[in-house]
């Protein structure tokens, strides 16, 4: 079988030209969605890879209960990437790239700590997933205005998802005495 040689010409015309969205949205709702979407993937990927640390680094008396609470809170987490990724290639929009784009967008901030008390991750984990709700919130309040309704739809779901990760994080955090923590 013989190769057909490239004209580099051609393949640089290819690569700089325009993505055409296969949607009905115009470029300024697809532009805004997409990036109000990548930004709430790299959350969410950031939030993934600290419930995994926290995961894999969980010690003491409760931690059977808080491994198995956060390797299915990682997993229910990392379920979000691929959707959010291809609805913004459903749009026509490009989505990350690389650990380092993550890094640029993420909004969530990592902990490298050495060490770390398992009811400080527990809590430090609850903060994460409120502020992930709140992005979930603007993401879905930017998509109700250009009138996307399949992303809210998806988005509606992952708030109370992720209303119920942090509602689990809190309660298995409390102590149970009367002043609640």
């Amino acid at each position: 079988m013989k190769k057909t040689a490239r004209n580099p010409d051609e393949l640089a015309v290819r690569q700089k030209a325009p993505l055409i969205p296969p949607t009905d949205l115009s470029p300024a709702a697809v532009k805004d969605i997409s990036g109000a979407l990548n930004a709430m993937l790299a959350d969410v990927f950031s939030l993934y890879l600290k419930t995994k640390n926290f995961h894999w680094h969980m010690s003491g008396p409760h931690f059977r209960d808080y491994h198995l609470l956060l390797e299915e809170q990682a997993s229910q987490i990392f379920a979000m990437t691929d959707p959010i990724a291809e609805r913004v290639r459903k749009l026509g929009g490009t989505t990350i790239k690389s650990v380092g784009h993550i890094a640029r967008l993420q909004r969530l901030p990592d902990n490298d700590a050495e060490y770390v008390q398992p009811l400080d991750m527990l809590a430090e984990l609850t903060e994460d997933n409120k502020t992930l709700t709140s992005h979930l919130r603007q993401t879905h309040h930017v998509c109700e205005e250009h009138g996307d309704v399949a992303t809210t739809s998806l988005i509606e779901v992952w708030i109370d998802e992720t209303e119920r990760r942090t509602w689990f994080l809190y309660e298995a955090s409390r102590r149970g005495d009367a002043t609640g923590h």
